[in-house]
């Protein structure tokens, strides 16, 4: 099986030489790929308790952009996430941006992915405040930057899980949104718009940006889930996962990478084909700002509340006695090694690091 490594192994140091000014968040990244697992980082020994053979394992990256590293982070992330979880009803609320924008967007992207959250964080505060809506004082919701498209276009949006509530001013109620209705995409949408646009002003941005960005409506969506846990699951994926992973990669010939992607709405898998040059620079696209946090936690949500969840869930209870039950959330399992020969588990014996460093960026 073909896979991302080997398409940067094969094509990586021509792309690095065509590109030597690369942005040292790319340039980490492609590191990370290329040495991942390869005993770079250095390797662990276990020995098998059943047939006492010893195994090297070699270290991965760590690397939040590397295909191989993330599976058990996102079911570890998603246990966390459920364990948290509120009665009622929740929305999944998505910010879009026009396309005549993603170039900007693109070139300034730790600048203008603050500003995206920002935006559309204040939006749905301002109107979950009205009293007509909901108003509360203290909404709470999740917010996941989503960078790339089925065929590894760029095309930036976010995603909150927002609970269907929010709590009074003196943080002592629980005040409910309807069960299909939080607050109108139609009203968000220029209210998101302009919050961008000032800051784009503030940051001496405003003329680098295509005028046609601010015609068009920004497009919001908002769709109602019966409970948190259908939402969580639904975006656990997007907290971990990389703009493509090694299952859809169909194979590298010559210089075209061909890949496997569905429709939005349908089920049948399709296929697309690249120049590995090309490949490699989209995939390089969706690479992250060193540091930045693509997830984010506002309101009763974030961790410096000083309400926790328990509390609110008891508000929620003690007014609304909906018959909550908590959905069973089994604790990932430990990733234990196992024994190639036998498939028995081994048991650690040492680890040895080298002095390359991994980087490791989780945010």
């Amino acid at each position: 099986m073909t896979t991302i490594t080997d398409i940067f192994s094969a094509f990586a140091p021509e792309y690095l030489e065509r590109y030597p000014h690369l942005p040292t968040s790319h340039q980490k990244t492609i590191s990370a790929i290329l040495h991942c697992r390869s005993g770079h980082y250095g390797h662990s020994l276990y020995e098998c308790q059943s047939c006492g053979k010893q195994h090297r394992v070699n270290h991965s990256c760590g690397n939040r952009h590397c295909p191989q590293c993330q599976h058990h982070k996102t079911q570890q992330w998603l246990h966390h996430q459920l364990e948290k979880q509120l009665p009622g009803p929740h929305f999944l609320i998505t910010f879009t941006v026009p396309e005549t924008l993603r170039p900007f967007i693109r070139s300034h992207q730790h600048i203008a992915y603050q500003a995206l959250f920002k935006a559309s964080s204040q939006a749905i505060k301002r109107l979950a405040k009205e009293e007509r809506f909901i108003g509360t004082e203290l909404p709470g919701f999740t917010g996941i930057l989503h960078t790339w498209g089925r065929q590894l276009q760029y095309h930036p949006h976010i995603h909150y899980i927002v609970p269907g509530g929010g709590l009074s001013k003196d943080r002592a109620e629980w005040l409910p949104s309807r069960a299909n209705f939080f607050v109108p995409v139609k009203a968000l949408s220029p209210i998101y718009r302009a919050i961008f646009k000032d800051d784009m002003t503030d940051a001496g941005l405003f003329d680098q940006i295509d005028p046609q960005a601010w015609q068009p409506p920004w497009n919001v969506h908002s769709q109602a889930n019966s409970n948190g846990h259908t939402a969580f699951k639904y975006l656990a994926p997007y907290v971990f996962k990389v703009a493509i992973s090694n299952s859809r990669i169909v194979s590298l010939k010559d210089r075209s990478v061909i890949f496997s992607y569905r429709k939005p709405g349908s089920s049948r898998q399709r296929t697309t084909q690249l120049d590995a040059i090309e490949f490699i620079r989209r995939f390089l696209q969706h690479v992250l700002p060193d540091g930045f946090m693509k997830v984010r936690h506002f309101g009763f949500m974030n961790a410096n509340c000083s309400i926790s969840t328990d509390t609110i869930r008891l508000m929620i209870l003690k007014r609304y006695p909906i018959g909550f039950k908590a959905t069973p959330v089994a604790a990932p399992a430990p990733v234990v090694a196992s024994c190639p020969p036998c498939g028995k588990p081994m048991q650690l014996v040492m680890r040895l690091w080298t002095s390359n460093k991994a980087f490791v960026d989780t945010g």
